[in-house]
C-alpha cells in the first residue's frame, strides 16, 4: 500500500485541547439551500455529527424522523439482527417516483430478461444501492450516512431534484447494526473534553474482540455470496429485489492513509468480470477525483485491494451485472489521532465519506445510460455463454446438505430444479430428493459459474481474500459440472426441507445413521434427557439396510423414558433435526450384533471454548455460531484473563481456536495440562500446533518453507513474500473412514478449506493418520510451488493422549465463514467421539 499525505493541518472544527464548536457548513455543498420543514441530524440526534460517534438506535432515530417529514423517503424494516435490532432501508427519489416505485422497479428488472431491447434507458432512473460501515468500528460511513441522508432529505434546486428525478438510491444505513452500537459505546466511553490524539491511549484499543464484527463474531463483507446470517439475507433480498446498477461499499484502513476508491489492482481482477465493468468503475473514479481535488483531500487508486472474491461488497455486484465500488477511508478509529500525516479528525473522515456518496451519484446521474445498458448487455451476455447442459449435485446419505446449499442459490435468485430420476455418472450415484439440478442457460449462470467453478491458474498471485470458494466442496457434495438438460426435473418454486420417513415404533431399539449433516444435533438433544446411546466401531446390516461406521443405537431397554415415551421424544427429535431414525425388532444383524463390545457408550458433553485477547474472533465466533444457531448445543466462553481462576473439571472438552502471541501464559498451560491428564479432551485449532509442540502436549514435526528469494528486487520484496502464504484454497485429503474423527463421511476423500501454511508431516504408523492430504491435494486456490510440495501427504488432524484425556489438533478450519458445512462434523467427532480415537 502506498502512503499519501493528505490534509496535515487540521480543519476548522478542532484543535488538540478543548472541542471547538461544529456546524454543518463543514460538510454540506456550498450554494445549497436546505428545507427548514426537514430536521437536520442535531435536532435529532444532539450534537452535530462527528462530535460523538453515533449510537445505532440514535441513528435509525434520524432516519424514521427523515422518512416521516419527506416526501422523498420511504422507508421498511427488512427484519432483526441477531442482538434484535432494525434493518433499516430507506429509498430516496423524487416524490413524483415515490408513488410510482413499484412500476420503476419492475422495469428496471426487465433489463435483466432478455428481449428487454425495446426499453429506452435514456428515461429510466439508475439504481443505486448505497451501504455503510459494515464493519462497526469504521464508523465514519455510518456517520456520513446521516449527512447524506439529510442533504437528500432536505437539498433544494435544480440539481438535486434532477438527481432524485433520475435516481432510485437504495440507503443502507449501518450494513453491521450490532457491531456498529459497540463500537460507538467503546469510543464515546473514552471520548475526553479534552480530546487525545495519543495512539496509545486507550480510546483507540478495544477491548476484544472489538466493534469490527457482529453478534457472532463475523466479518460480514465476507458474506455477499454465502448468506448465513440475517443481515447479509435481508441486503442480498434487496440487492435481487431492485438489481442496482451501483452498489457503494464504505469502509475505513490504517489511520496513515489517505482515501481510496476503485478500481483495484488491475490484475487481480476475477476473469469472469467484464473489462466494461472495470472501465466504467475507472470512468466513476474521475467524479471522485475532481470532487476529492475540490475539498483538498489526498486519494489514490489502481495500487491497492482487488476484485476477486465475490463474497465482497465491492465484489459481489461485479457478477451480478452491477458496479462496486469499495471506498476505504484513513480511519480515526476514535475522535482525533496522531498520524504520520499531521491530525486526523473524525469530522475530516466523515466529510470524505459524505463526499464520496455524493459524487457517486453524480457519476450515476451523468452516465445513467452508459451504464444502464451494460447492465442490459451484462444479463444477454449471460445467456448466450451459458451453453447447453447443467449442473448437478447431492449427497444421497445427507440430504439436508444438499438442501442448504439449495438454499443459498434460492436466495441468490438461482434457478433451481428437481432431479427427474435417479443419476449415475462418473462413479456417482445421484437419487431424486437428495439432489438438485441447476441448468446452466438462465439469467444467473454467470453467479452460478463463479460459485461452483475450480480455478488453479492464476495472473496474479496475492490476493486480498481468499482465491477458493467452490460451494459444491464447501459442502463436501458429489458434483458434476456437465450433464444433460433432461436431468432437470421440476422447477422448485419454493424450497421445501427434505422429509424424513416417519418413525416406526420399536419394543427394542431405535438406529440413527451418522451422515446426516444434524446428527450431532439429535444426539445431543438425546443425550440432554440422560438417555443411554451407543456409537457403532463398525458397519453392520439390519433389516435389509446397510449401516456405517458412527450410527448410533437408542436401546429401548432400561431407559429412563417407557417404549411410548422414547417413541414420541424420537419421533420430535426427527422433525426437529430432520433426520430419520429405524426402529429395529432384532439384535441380531450380519456384521456386529446390537449387543457387541463395538457399540461404545456415549456420554452428554459439556464443552468450552477460550475466548479472549490473543484469540482469533472470527474463529471463535465460527464455532459459538455453529453450536448455537445449528446444533443448539450449549457452549461456554472461557475468557483468557479469567482461565486461572476458572473451575475446568466442569467441562469434558475445550476448544482453542487458531491464536496469536501469547494468548496462554505458564500457569494456564499447566492448568490446562493437569486437566487433560484428568480425562478432558483439549481441541486446538490452526496456530494451536505451535502451541502444543512448543508446550508438550503432542509431539510433531512441522515442515517449514524455507525458499530464498532470487532474482527479487526490493520493491518486488512483498509481493515475492505475500505469494507464500496461503490466503484460502481447497485441497483433497484421503479419509480412513474407519476412524471416529471421519465417521458420517460416505466418500474416501474429503476437500479441505486451507489457510495457513502449518504442515504437520504424517506419522510413520499409518492408521495414525486418519485425514492425509493425497499426492498431488490442489483442487482449486492459489498456492506456491514449494508450498504445494510441502504439502503433499502432510496431516491435518492430529490425536494425542495425554494421561486420561486427549489433545486432538485441526490445522485447518473446519467451520470456514460458517458455509464450509462439509467439514462441520469433524469437530463435532472429536467431541462426541473423542474418547475412541
Amino acid at each position: 500500500m502506498k502512503n499519501f499525505i493528505f490534509i496535515t493541518v487540521f480543519l476548522f472544527s478542532f484543535q488538540v485541547g478543548a472541542q471547538e464548536e461544529l456546524d454543518l457548513s463543514y460538510y454540506l455543498p456550498e450554494n445549497v439551500n436546505y428545507n427548514d420543514d426537514i430536521s437536520t441530524p442535531q435536532e435529532v440526534l444532539g450534537y452535530v455529527p462527528g462530535e460523538w460517534h453515533v449510537t445505532h438506535d440514535l441513528l435509525i432515530n434520524y432516519m424514521r424522523t427523515l422518512a416521516e417529514e419527506s416526501p422523498r423517503i420511504s422507508i421498511e424494516n427488512r427484519g432483526t439482527t441477531y442482538e434484535g435490532r432494525p434493518l433499516l432501508l430507506l429509498t430516496i427519489t423524487s416524490e413524483e417516483n415515490q408513488k410510482k416505485l413499484e412500476k420503476i422497479r419492475r422495469n428496471h428488472l426487465e433489463l435483466t430478461i432478455p428481449g428487454s431491447g425495446q426499453l429506452n434507458t435514456g428515461e429510466m432512473p439508475i439504481v443505486v444501492y448505497q451501504g455503510f460501515s459494515i464493519h462497526g468500528n469504521e464508523a465514519s460511513g455510518s456517520n456520513a450516512a446521516l449527512l447524506a441522508a439529510y442533504h437528500l432529505a432536505a437539498g433544494q434546486g435544480t440539481e438535486i431534484e434532477n438527481l432524485l428525478e433520475n435516481t432510485v438510491i437504495l440507503f443502507d444505513p449501518s450494513l453491521n447494526p450490532d457491531g456498529l452500537q459497540r463500537f460507538a459505546y467503546w469510543a464515546n466511553m473514552h471520548k475526553s473534553e479534552n480530546l487525545n490524539p495519543d495512539p496509545q491511549d486507550r480510546e483507540f484499543d478495544e477491548v476484544w474482540p472489538g466493534g469490527r464484527t457482529n453478534h457472532y463474531w463475523f466479518d460480514m463483507n465476507r458474506d455477499w455470496l454465502p448468506v448465513q446470517l440475517p443481515e447479509s439475507r435481508a441486503r442480498i433480498a434487496t440487492f435481487h429485489k431492485w438489481q442496482p446498477n451501483i452498489l457503494t461499499d464504505h469502509h475505513e484502513m490504517g489511520s496513515n492513509s489517505s482515501f481510496f476508491f476503485q478500481p483495484g489492482i488491475p490484475e487481480r481482477t476475477h476473469p469472469l468480470t467484464p473489462q466494461m465493468n472495470q472501465d466504467l468503475t475507472r470512468e466513476i473514479g474521475t467524479y471522485h477525483a475532481a470532487a476529492f481535488d475540490k475539498i483538498g483531500s489526498f486519494y489514490y487508486t489502481e495500487e491497492d485491494y482487488d476484485d476477486f472474491y465475490y463474497g465482497k461488497g465491492s465484489t459481489f455486484p461485479d457478477i451480478n451485472g452491477s458496479i462496486g465500488i469499495l471506498f476505504e477511508q484513513g480511519s480515526s478509529r476514535g475522535h482525533v489521532q496522531e498520524t504520520d500525516n499531521g491530525l486526523l479528525t473524525f469530522p475530516f473522515t466523515i466529510r470524505n465519506q459524505f463526499t464520496a456518496a455524493l459524487s457517486t451519484l453524480e457519476a450515476a446521474h451523468n452516465m445513467r445510460s452508459k451504464i444502464l445498458d451494460f447492465q442490459r448487455e451484462f444479463y444477454n451476455n449471460a445467456r448466450n455463454s451459458a451453453g447447453k447442459g447443467a449442473y448437478v449435485f447431492g449427497n444421497s446419505k445427507d440430504p439436508n446438505s444438499a438442501y442448504h446449499l439449495a438454499e443459498i442459490l434460492k436466495r441468490q435468485q438461482v434457478e433451481v430444479h428437481e432431479l427427474a430420476e435417479d443419476l449415475q455418472t462418473d462413479g456417482k450415484s445421484y437419487k431424486k430428493g437428495t439432489a438438485y439440478v441447476i441448468p446452466k442457460n438462465q439469467r444467473q449462470h454467470r453467479l452460478v459459474e463463479a460459485m461452483f467453478e475450480k480455478r488453479t491458474k492464476f495472473a496474479d498471485s496475492l490476493f486480498y481474500d481468499i482465491s477458493a470458494w467452490s460451494f459444491p466442496y464447501a459442502f463436501n457434495l458429489d458434483f458434476n459440472d456437465n450433464v444433460a438438460i433432461k436431468s432437470a426435473g421440476n422447477k422448485i418454486d419454493s424450497l421445501q426441507k427434505p422429509e424424513m420417513t416417519l418413525v416406526s415404533k420399536s419394543e427394542y431399539g431405535y438406529l440413527m445413521e451418522w451422515h446426516n449433516y444434524y446428527a450431532p444435533k439429535a444426539l445431543n438433544m438425546l443425550l440432554k434427557e440422560n438417555l443411554r446411546a451407543q456409537v457403532a466401531m463398525k458397519p453392520f446390516e439390519a433389516a435389509g439396510k446397510m449401516y456405517d461406521y458412527g450410527t448410533i443405537l437408542i436401546p429401548i431397554q432400561n431407559q429412563k423414558l417407557n417404549p411410548t415415551e422414547l417413541f414420541e421424544l424420537v419421533t420430535k427429535i426427527s422433525k426437529e433435526a430432520s433426520i430419520e431414525f429405524n426402529g429395529v425388532t432384532t439384535g441380531l444383524t450380519k456384521g456386529i450384533s446390537l449387543g457387541s463390545n463395538e457399540f461404545r457408550t456415549l456420554k452428554p458433553q459439556k464443552v468450552a471454548m477460550i475466548v479472549g485477547e490473543g484469540v482469533t474472533p472470527y474463529d471463535a465466533g465460527e464455532i459459538w455460531h455453529l453450536f448455537d444457531q445449528r446444533y443448539d448445543m450449549l457452549l461456554t466462553k472461557l475468557d483468557t484473563r479469567n482461565l486461572g481462576r476458572t473451575d475446568l473439571s466442569k467441562y469434558t472438552d475445550i476448544i482453542l481456536p487458531n491464536s496469536w502471541g501469547s494468548a496462554l501464559g505458564k500457569s494456564e498451560t499447566e492448568k490446562l495440562k493437569e486437566w487433560v491428564r484428568d480425562g478432558g479432551t483439549l481441541i486446538g485449532y490452526k496456530n494451536a500446533a505451535n502451541y502444543f509442540k512448543k508446550n508438550d502436549f503432542m509431539k510433531m514435526e512441522l515442515l517449514e518453507n524455507d525458499v530464498k528469494a532470487k532474482n527479487v528486487t526490493f520493491e518486488e520484496r512483498r509481493d515475492f513474500r505475500g505469494a507464500q502464504g496461503i490466503g484460502g484454497a481447497i485441497f483433497r485429503a484421503k479419509q480412513d473412514r474407519s476412524h471416529p474423527v471421519n465417521f458420517g463421511y460416505k466418500n474416501d476423500e474429503i476437500p479441505l478449506f486451507r489457510d495457513t501454511t502449518i504442515f504437520v508431516k504424517a506419522d510413520s504408523t499409518s492408521y495414525n493418520n486418519p485425514i492425509q492430504y493425497t499426492a498431488n491435494p490442489l483442487i482449486s486456490g492459489y498456492i506456491s510451488d514449494p508450498n504445494l510440495k510441502l504439502i503433499a501427504n502432510t496431516v491435518p488432524f492430529k490425536k494425542a493422549g495425554m494421561g486420561s484425556g486427549n489433545v486432538i489438533l485441526f490445522t485447518d478450519n473446519t467451520n470456514f465463514r460458517a458455509f464450509w458445512y462439509g467439514t462441520n462434523k469433524l469437530l463435532m467427532n472429536a467431541i462426541f467421539f473423542g474418547d475412541e480415537m
